[in-house]
């Protein structure tokens, strides 16, 4: 990988050794000598606020041996300022990697365009990388006894929505994606996973019956119903989403270990019960500290050359 900017492009081989590496560094947190980025410099690059996504990228840049700088909207303005082409040349002559969290997926293209480092899409309004991968890793390591495990995902055809597709069918996953009528994810999305499916043994199905998307799955997965920029849809998008809640009738017709997740922040009592959130069958705290490793696995193949840094990880 050059850069990280959506999962499609993204192979079955290195979505499962990401998720190999993270789970190394997971169990080995502290532990990894000598750092793997001892001298690089890592660019925060954040036009939308954060706290998991700027937390885990400073802690995991560090554990790492880098340095880490966040540099606000405010500091940059990219397309106000300043041109995004011209903030990218000047960047890769400053540090080894820009982390880049922005609200049109164009943005983080034009700005991957123009730099000669990595760069990471760390959120747009069309994919969301990181969340994607540490989905796929957390699926795997609380699944273990389902090798192709039944994913339903409720509510908003949204970025979280499209990094899991792309993500989950290459490691031959079952998505069910039930969505009100006319919030489903792109249909260019969809088409692309679906194709994948055929060749990893996965599938794909869309649906807007939440009972029939809940019925026997592995793991049921929900996300906000109006994200960042949507805030004057939220009362609109209540009382459309409102039927796609995730309670304790729902989470009773999946399989009895059954996993929860939640990308948060969460609004309790909408799109997921409080009672299910704190309940015995939430992974979502598990989810929350996965995004540490594994950005520290993104960082890591991004930064390095050597292609034998999960065998040393592992010696």
């Amino acid at each position: 990988m050059q850069h990280l900017l959506t999962l499609a492009d993204v192979s079955a081989d290195e979505i499962a050794y990401l998720c190999a590496n993270a789970r190394l560094m997971k169990h080995k947190r502290g532990a990894i000598q000598p750092p793997a980025l001892a001298g690089h410099t890592i660019a925060l690059l954040f036009e939308k606020p954060s706290l998991r996504t700027r937390v885990s990228f400073e802690v995991a840049a560090r554990e790492l041996g880098a340095n880490c700088l966040y540099l606000s909207p405010q500091e940059v303005g990219l397309n106000k300022r300043e041109a995004t082409a011209d903030v990218a040349r000047v960047l890769s002559r400053y540090v080894h990697c820009v982390v880049l969290r922005t609200f049109d997926h164009a943005t983080v293209e034009e700005f991957a365009h123009s730099a000669s480092i990595p760069v990471i899409n760390g959120l747009t309004d069309a994919h969301h990388p990181c969340q994607g991968l540490t989905d796929a890793f957390t699926i795997v390591e609380q699944c273990e006894a389902q090798p192709h495990p039944i994913v339903a995902y409720l509510g908003d055809g949204n970025n979280c929505a499209h990094s899991l597709l792309q993500a989950g069918v290459k490691l031959g996953m079952h998505l069910r994606i039930a969505t009100p009528p006319g919030y489903a994810p792109s249909a260019q999305v969809v088409a692309q996973a679906q194709c994948e499916a055929k060749r990893t043994g996965g599938s794909v199905t869309l649906m807007t019956d939440t009972q029939e998307a809940a019925r026997g799955a592995d793991v049921l997965y929900t996300d906000v119903w109006a994200s960042m920029g949507q805030e004057a849809e939220i009362a609109d998008r209540r009382a459309i989403f409102a039927p796609y809640r995730i309670d304790a009738a729902l989470l009773a017709l999946a399989r009895p270990a059954a996993i929860v997740l939640h990308p948060l922040p969460a609004h309790r009592g909408d799109e997921i019960a409080t009672e299910v959130i704190d309940g015995p069958h939430s992974r979502v705290f598990v989810q929350a500290e996965n995004r540490l490793h594994m950005q520290k696995a993104i960082l890591r193949r991004l930064l390095t050359t050597s292609q034998s840094a999960l065998a040393n990880l592992s010696a």
